[in-house]
């Protein structure tokens, strides 16, 4: 049954997750209070799926706001806490949290689940790299989120192979009890829903007619116009000069008002502790990180069309969701770090031993010869070139490959670049 399929998770995986998170303790935990919830309301939601027919689109989405609020709320926790020591450990649920939207994909709701899993171990990664030597609960902590998704990936190739199965009953249930709380101490999900507004109409008069109309056969063309010369644009060009044609209304595929615009945030730039936080700058060249120590990270959160320039030695320097964003700086200790940004470009002084970019469109990289010996991490991002320096002075362009070959050795898999033929 589908259901227990679901009940099997919450009280396996999720449930280790919990009990992790709260031996984590501050961030991680209150974090993993929202999403207990999410999961109790969708439990609650493929519940309901087994006991009524599909219900119409803006019905559907009345129906999962609840969800949609709290996966909002998962990521907005994460946004307000980027100075939080567990601030990876946030980002690897609020990156892959809307997993749980899998409810509202059809065909492939089991890839899509599998590819949010995939953007979340960006963070879990960082996670294990930072905690396998200092505590292992954390090392669990990141394996176990990592098997909740991967089991829900797997309950969905099961029981909704193509999308959510709905009963096809025509009614919703009279009443009765909410589901059962799963084992392992785990609150139970929310109340039911209270359905009885919902009305699922059949539909059967207008189908009725329609089945009328095309069971007409080869008749059904007697009723069209023939269309004459003056109707046909070729032969009519003033027909050209007239209004556009009508067009549909596109149909909303939720009952929610449209959403407001988002509102422009203020710039930051500030030092918080070993932290220098720079967001939401816009065209602003003269952004510069001064007096700067070897422990300090720097931050560069949606800045838009700006500078940077970062004078020292500093730990790591991270652009997260920028457009169009330049980076100078002398050397750094461990990494620069590169996250959905587009159309950015750098270039070291001194030294970088790593470069890290992930999910970027457009980076380019300008390197100097104490950082020949430089490593590039990528991930789902295209477009990056390195430029190294020659004698005169001027730069050598090398393009990072995207495209690979992967072939079966065996036992193993055997993957090298190829180059593109376009």
């Amino acid at each position: 049954m589908s259901v227990a399929g679901f009940e099997d998770i919450v009280a396996g995986p999720l449930s280790k997750y919990l009990t992790l998170s709260a031996k984590i303790g501050g961030d991680v935990a209150q974090h993993a209070d929202l999403v207990r919830s999410a999961f109790g309301l969708q439990q609650q939601y493929v519940t309901l799926a087994t006991q009524i027919a599909q219900p119409a689109q803006p019905k559907q989405a009345e129906l999962l706001k609840p969800t949609s609020t709290q996966i909002s709320a998962i990521q907005d926790y994460r946004e307000k806490h980027r100075t939080s020591p567990f601030f990876n450990h946030l980002s690897a649920i609020s990156e892959s949290i809307p997993a749980l939207g899998w409810v509202c994909v059809e065909k492939t709701p089991g890839p899509y689940v599998k590819e949010m899993n995939d953007a979340g171990q960006f963070y879990t990664n960082r996670v294990l790299k930072e905690w396998k030597e200092k505590d292992s609960t954390h090392v669990e902590w990141a394996r176990s989120w990592v098997q909740t998704l991967t089991e829900l990936q797997a309950y969905i190739k099961q029981y909704h192979t193509t999308g959510l199965v709905w009963s096809g009953k025509g009614a919703a249930p009279s009443g009765g009890a909410p589901p059962p709380p799963p084992p392992g101490g785990l609150p139970p999900p929310p109340p039911p829903l209270d359905l009885s507004a919902l009305k699922l109409d059949s539909g059967g008069d207008e189908r009725n007619a329609l089945f009328a109309q095309i069971n007409q056969g080869a008749d059904i063309t007697k009723n069209l116009k023939k269309v004459t010369g003056d109707m046909q644009t070729h032969k009519n060009p003033s027909l050209r000069t007239g209004p556009a044609p009508f067009k549909t209304p596109a149909q909303s595929g939720s009952s929610a008002a449209p959403s407001a615009p988002a509102a422009t945030k203020a710039p930051v730039f500030t030092r918080d502790g070993k932290k220098w936080l720079i967001e939401y700058q816009k065209s602003n060249s003269g952004l510069l990180v001064d007096n700067a120590e070897m422990n300090n990270v720097v931050y560069v959160f949606r800045c838009e069309g700006s500078t940077l320039t970062v004078k020292g030695k500093v730990n790591n320097i991270v652009l997260d969701s920028c457009k169009k964003c330049s980076l100078l700086f002398d050397s750094v200790v461990a990494s620069v770090e590169f996250v959905n940004c587009q159309s950015v470009q750098m270039q070291v002084l001194g030294f970088v031993p790593t470069i890290s970019i992930d999910k970027s469109d457009g980076c380019q990289m300008y390197l100097s010869k104490d950082s020949l010996g430089v490593e590039i991490v990528s991930s789902k991002s295209s477009e990056m070139n390195i430029l190294l320096p020659d004698d005169s002075g001027d730069y050598t362009e090398l393009a990072v490959p995207e495209q690979y070959k992967t072939t079966i050795a065996g036992k193993t898999l055997k993957t090298v670049c190829v180059d593109s033929l376009g």
